[in-house]
């Protein structure tokens, strides 16, 4: 018997082409492909409930409330009935939403034309915090930045939500709105896990619901492949006021599910008792990572007397000050570019960057003294398979100079703006070229960015132990990457 879910997965995959890619930026708007709707109301624990609350806030043709009533319609749920609740804002799709809503007996639907920030912000029920809310939800919400100033940002402020991005915002309305014991199941980009701008989402979450389960694809390209999303997304569910214990970490490589493993974890190896910022990590085997065993790593960068920041020119506003090539009055400006595993090099003709900024009053502040500094890229492409690159400069490279510039898209560790001894520079950077370093960072960091305060978090050896590896590989050729991580093996075991 053909179920709504394929009808609707069926428009979905002639209606999206048809909608232009500009349309999409501007609503944020990715349509979820029937593997992963299944996939998501197959997350819910059964219910016993005599009435069914759905919200598909940001419904689309509505897939995932398709699958939601496909699997109560198959004896998934005890409802006698479900009240479905849908939002939409895009006007062409909710002809067909209503139409396959309209498809199932014992549903009362309500479809809500508009901007679901803006009314739920607005919603009695959200401000008096009722006890009759929402029993389920299921949502694919919007990916789009909020800026800082925009009628979004202020309405959320105004009931206590501080994120940055549409998808945040709407799960955190979605989780107020539930009811006590609520739960919410959301595809949703992985960014949230980390990083200063998501502190407060985080914080909001984790204070109102417990995470019962995680779900990552490993591949960032095959799930949403028909929109060409190459984000790295989660499933999570969450529980409305519920308790917190173990969580179900599962993985596949895409929507096909065909390699799905499942484990489970306790919450301190997802939220680390320990950390400030309550990154969320998703561990993807049942082993600690090796980092997490070392009785060794465990030092803050406090710890080692040492600090890391955002490099501080920002090219675009010195853009007056920037040369091609060195010459008289400049001093040499290091991007990405210049950087490799062996070192810096330095100038390099063929970059599209500048390769020098001129020394004057407008830039002074903005230099660091000529030595040697441990340098990690901020971004890292898709293709590449390290998310963690570091590197070394070697004042020697520089020849005279006695400053340096540091563009923006690279983070350095420095001891209060000065360079580093050599032996813990190098330290330094081998130790954040281990396979291990790399592992432990993907279990929180879902994107290619890797900011400052992530790898301010972080927990290294001791500062003895630092030099100690810099000094062996100062000793050594060229390296491959099997003798870096057995030295790390054999200085922390």
């Amino acid at each position: 018997m053909l179920q709504q879910l394929d009808i609707a997965d069926s428009i979905r995959r002639h209606v999206s082409p048809g909608i232009a890619q500009k349309h999409k930026s501007e609503l944020g708007q990715f349509m979820t492909p029937s593997s992963v709707a299944r996939f998501m109301a197959s997350l819910f624990p059964p219910s016993t409930l005599r009435t069914c609350r759905l919200l598909d806030a940001g419904a689309g043709v509505g897939a995932l409330s398709c699958a939601f009533l496909d699997r109560w319609m198959t004896g998934g749920f005890g409802f006698e009935s479900v009240e479905a609740t849908a939002y939409e804002i895009d006007e062409k799709l909710r002809t067909h939403l209503a139409r396959h809503l309209a498809g199932y007996s014992r549903v009362t639907p309500r479809i809500i034309a508009g901007d679901y920030i803006e009314l739920a912000t607005a919603n009695n029920l959200f401000t008096a915090r009722q006890p009759t809310g929402y029993t389920h939800a299921i949502l694919n919400p919007p990916y789009k930045k909020i800026s800082s100033g925009s009628m979004h940002r202020l309405a959320l402020r105004r009931v206590g939500i501080e994120t940055v991005n549409l998808y945040s915002a709407f799960v955190a309305l979605a989780t107020d709105e539930a009811a006590s014991g609520g739960q919410i199941v959301a595809i949703i980009p992985r960014s949230f896990c980390n990083g200063p701008y998501y502190r407060p989402f985080r914080d909001f979450i984790l204070e109102r619901a417990a995470i019962r389960h995680m779900h990552l694809f490993e591949s960032r390209s095959k799930a949403f492949k028909d929109d060409e999303v190459l984000q790295e997304n989660v499933i999570i569910r969450l529980e409305r006021g519920g308790k917190q214990g173990l969580v179900t970490v599962s993985t596949s490589t895409d929507d096909s599910f065909s390699d799905l493993t499942t484990h489970e974890h306790p919450f301190d190896r997802i939220v680390f008792p320990d950390d400030p910022e309550r990154f969320i990590h998703v561990p993807t085997k049942p082993e600690k990572s090796a980092i997490e065993l070392s009785p060794t790593v465990r030092y803050s960068l406090a710890d080692i007397g040492v600090k890391v920041s955002t490099g501080p020119v920002v090219d675009f506003r010195l853009k007056a000050h920037l040369c091609d090539m060195p010459k008289p009055g400049a001093v040499p400006l290091i991007y990405p570019g210049h950087l490799s595993m062996t070192g810096i090099i330095w100038p390099v003709p063929s970059l599209k960057k500048a390769n020098a900024i001129m020394r004057n009053l407008d830039t002074e502040k903005w230099l660091y003294p000529n030595g040697f500094y441990c340098v990690v890229r901020r971004f890292s492409s898709k293709e590449e398979k390290r998310r963690v690159m570091a590197s070394v400069v070697d004042p020697a490279v520089f020849g005279g100079h006695s400053v340096l510039g540091f563009e923006n898209h690279i983070n350095l560790f420095h001891e209060n703006k000065h360079g580093l001894p050599e032996a813990l520079a190098r330290g330094l950077a081998v130790f954040l070229n281990t396979t291990a370093v790399d592992e432990h960072f993907r279990r929180f960091n879902g994107h290619t960015q890797v900011n400052a305060t992530d790898l301010k978090l972080m927990k290294y050896p001791s500062r003895s132990n630092l030099i100690q590896l810099g000094e062996w590989v100062m000793q050594q050729g060229m390296l491959t990457q099997e003798q870096i991580d057995t030295q790390l093996e054999t200085l922390t075991a």
